[in-house]
């Protein structure tokens, strides 16, 4: 599969393989029957990335190196809190992540840019946003490793203008964008407006789309998030970074955990669920004009 392309020929295909079975081995086995080379870790056999210790990531490592299988991203939580809560753990717990990603050789953490209380207007909370990320892209530039902010749903960089604001202010070698499409319709924000918006920043791009007014999320393409037509785009810009799958079309185990208020899917074959994911990703990357 992801092998005759019309468009993004150079882009290496990943994925959140915490969404095929909280069992690594089979993550592993989907992975290779689809010929992916890439994870975005998140979290496997019920422990999230950031939990691993320093022993438990090497032992990790050791088994997706055998396997032939590198990490794109270490798919982190952090930044998923509230932005009134104390950041001084937090960002110990990202120091912490630093240190795994170094283990598990990729310099690229995802994170993002708090939630911000219901109800109340994100550019109050604008100054501590701008304080907390930028120690992190401090750390972050010391140390060689790139962020890539997510536009994530209730988080202050959750509509296009907000994450340009992060952009100007912080990117560069240490702090990119990542584009998600699905987390874009459901904020009710055009992803075409946030593709011209942010385009000069993409570093990295999760698969997904959905509906807009239900919100419901679907295999890449059948949705709201004109995902075909920029990924044309990007093909035509130049773009080879990362397409990173992130199907979110079943319940599958940690997805409460991922997502603020995480609405129920349904609960099917997960790895059947990844796979068609896939398939569709495979689709839209082998149209020609």
């Amino acid at each position: 599969m992801f092998q005759d392309r019309a468009v993004l020929k150079n882009c290496p295909v990943s994925g959140f393989a915490d969404e095929i079975s909280p069992a690594l081995d089979r993550q592993i086995a989907i992975l290779q029957s689809l010929g992916m080379e890439w994870i975005e870790f998140r979290s496997a056999e019920g422990k999230n990335v950031a939990d691993y210790t320093a022993e438990e990531a090497k032992a990790l490592w050791e088994r997706l190196e055998e396997a032939g299988i590198r990490l794109s991203a270490v798919g982190s939580p952090i930044g998923k809190i509230e932005i009134t809560e104390d950041f001084e753990p937090h960002f110990e717990k990202f120091r912490h992540v630093a240190e795994l990603a170094k283990i598990w050789e990729t310099p690229r953490i995802r994170l993002f840019s708090f939630f911000i209380p219901r109800g109340e207007r994100p550019e109050k909370y604008r100054d501590e946003v701008l304080r907390r990320t930028g120690r992190m892209v401090e750390y972050a530039a010391r140390c060689g490793l790139v962020l890539l902010h997510e536009n994530e749903k209730d988080i202050y960089g959750d509509n296009a203008a907000r994450c340009l604001d992060l952009m100007r202010e912080f990117h560069g070698d240490a702090y990119g964008c990542t584009f998600d499409f699905a987390n874009f319709v459901q904020c009710g924000q055009g992803t075409m407006e946030a593709y011209e918006m942010l385009s000069p920043y993409i570093d990295y791009i999760h698969i997904k789309d959905a509906v807009a007014g239900t919100g419901q999320v679907v295999p890449a393409g059948q949705g709201d998030g004109n995902v075909r037509r920029i990924l044309r785009e990007l093909d035509q810009k130049g773009y080879d970074g990362f397409l990173s799958l992130e199907p979110h079309l079943t319940d599958f185990d940690g997805l409460a955990g991922l997502e603020k208020n995480a609405e129920h899917r349904g609960r099917s074959d997960t790895e059947a669920a990844f796979v068609t994911a896939a398939r569709a990703l495979d689709g839209l990357l082998g149209e020609s004009e």
